[in-house]
């Protein structure tokens, strides 16, 4: 599949990095002919220097035959023209990134006529992930399948509860908790568990699940914590007003930090409900007074990463109970983890999850199983994907038990009639089915490709 991308910032240098990893033909178009340098050092695109708005440009990057254009410059007004005119050359597809919250209020009325097959507004979509942790904060991480029904939630393995020392076969059995602990973290290693391993404390698990046994599970554990109701967030960008609004249709209180005043009197218009703070959220002071020690969550989403972290650090001090911290910087994830940092999340990992997932489903429209979405876990060593199957195929009707899997992958729920069902060996794959499958295996497009 040939893909051209417009724009090598942040957003855009993730998906060629992420699409070109899988083996797509990726075309990156950017002005800097210095940054294009660095990235073709760096992976395996071609690349056109010039403007993404040039018709001559995207010739030259043979975007008339290209499969998809994904067009993420640094306005909306230009990747919308970039789609359109994609199209007009004779594109098949397009996707924009779309920031704007006007825009993207108006974006279905404007789809049809820009012929814009998908757009993205990584703000937003952020918020919504930090808004899902705030609303269930025992997670450092959610997740979400089949329109929500299922949940793959990461959480820390408690210690001096009554699970400990068990395998987890011997867990599901005596508590009769229906979920699957799809993937570990302990320490750099990454596992994918069978029924003898034995979780340790302090392991970082993810759990497959309705959102009713993960709750059960954390009841178990002493790990289960009410939804936050006072959240301070330091920060008042786009994420914050869309973080903000919804927080405040869950009935939570809002304080917003933000350093520059006009932007502060715009969210005080914006967002009536919440109480803004005009002042630098990196003050121990302006913290203190502002009651850092009565919030139930802090949320840090300013622009420097560095200053997340160094205000995430100080509210954990301060006994904050949920932490969120923004970090763009993928080599300051590392360093983040080790920290103690439970709840990490960038806007670019988010956007490019989502614009995977649209990639694959596009790529394999023609297979048995459609990838509907793809989930990258810890730190991109594992991925979750959610397959459909819409055909018959040799491994439908078939038990688990009698199916050859690869290694390292694992088929962790199945929903079927909006039933959930966490398999066992007698369970089979039917058509119409929603799956869900963890694999080490990065870029899998068909349900057939974990078969060995």
């Amino acid at each position: 599949m040939d893909i051209v991308i417009i724009g090598d910032g942040k957003v855009g240098h993730k998906l060629a990095m992420q699409l070109s990893g899988e083996k797509y033909n990726v075309t990156l178009i950017d002005k800097s002919e210095r940054k294009l340098r660095d990235t073709v050092n760096e992976m395996d695109v071609s690349c056109v220097v010039g403007d993404g708005a040039s018709a001559d440009i995207q010739r030259q990057a043979d975007v008339p035959g290209a499969d998809l254009v994904i067009a993420c410059a640094s306005t909306d007004e230009m990747n919308l023209f970039c789609c359109l005119l994609a199209r007009k050359l004779g594109a098949k597809q397009t996707i924009a990134r779309v920031r704007n919250p006007i825009y993207h209020r108006q974006i279905d009325l404007l789809k049809e006529d820009l012929k814009l097959s998908m757009a993205v507004n990584p703000e937003r979509a952020l918020a919504g992930e930090i808004s899902r942790v705030l609303i269930f904060p025992s997670a450092a991480k959610i997740e979400t399948f089949v329109k929500g029904r299922v949940e793959l939630v990461e959480v820390t393995y408690p210690s001096h509860s009554s699970i400990e020392g068990l395998s987890l076969s011997e867990l599901y059995k005596k508590h009769q908790i229906k979920m699957l602990v799809c993937a570990v973290q302990r320490g750099g290693e990454v596992y994918i568990p069978d029924g003898n391993f034995v979780p340790q404390p302090g392991d970082k698990i993810n759990i497959a699940a309705s959102h009713q046994e993960i709750e059960k599970f954390l009841k178990l554990t002493n790990g289960m914590r009410d939804k936050a109701k006072n959240v301070m967030i330091c920060g008042g960008g786009r994420v914050a007003y869309y973080l903000g609004s919804q927080l405040l249709e869950l009935g939570m209180q809002v304080k917003i930090i933000e350093l520059d005043e006009k932007r502060c009197m715009e969210l005080c218009d914006l967002l009536p409900g919440a109480t803004i703070i005009h002042g630098n959220a990196t003050d121990h002071e302006l913290l203190e007074e502002e009651g850092i020690s009565k919030a139930d969550a802090f949320v840090t989403l300013t622009g420097m990463d560095e200053e997340n972290i160094i205000m995430s650090m100080y509210a954990k001090t301060r006994h904050v109970p949920k932490v969120v911290t923004k970090v763009n910087d993928e080599g300051l994830q590392s360093m983040v983890d080790q920290l103690g940092m439970e709840s990490v999340v960038s806007a670019k990992n988010v956007t490019a999850n989502a614009i995977t997932s649209y990639v694959r489903a596009m790529r394999n429209s023609m297979g048995s199983a459609n990838v509907e979405t793809v989930y990258k876990l810890i730190g991109g060593k594992i991925e979750a994907l959610e397959f459909r199957i819409r055909e018959k195929t040799k491994y439908t009707g078939v038990p688990l038990k009698n199916l050859k899997l690869k290694v390292n992958h694992l088929v962790a729920c199945i929903v079927r009639n909006r039933r959930i069902i966490i398999p066992s060996g007698n369970d089979t794959l039917e058509v119409g089915d929603n799956v869900i499958v963890i694999s080490m295996e990065q870029g899998l497009e068909d349900l057939q490709d974990i078969m060995r």
